[in-house]
């Protein structure tokens, strides 16, 4: 049962890392970006979170 969860935390990992990483670029945050040098607090959110699922899955898988 922990391989079924490490890999659903890996899957979900990566799609919030994708979409994190794809709010950094639309458009809008690259506006956001040249005018006051900010990037959105969802695109990191998303990348963080991301990252966050991945190791958690592959620590449920391998152990």
């Amino acid at each position: 049962m922990n391989k079924i969860i490490g890999i659903a935390l890996i899957c979900i990992g990566v799609a919030l890392a994708f979409w994190g990483y794809d709010v950094y670029n639309s458009a809008s945050s690259q506006i956001t970006r040249t005018l006051n040098g900010e990037t959105p607090l969802e695109a990191w959110a998303a990348m963080v979170g991301g990252a966050v699922c991945i190791v958690f899955g592959a620590f449920k898988v391998k152990g």
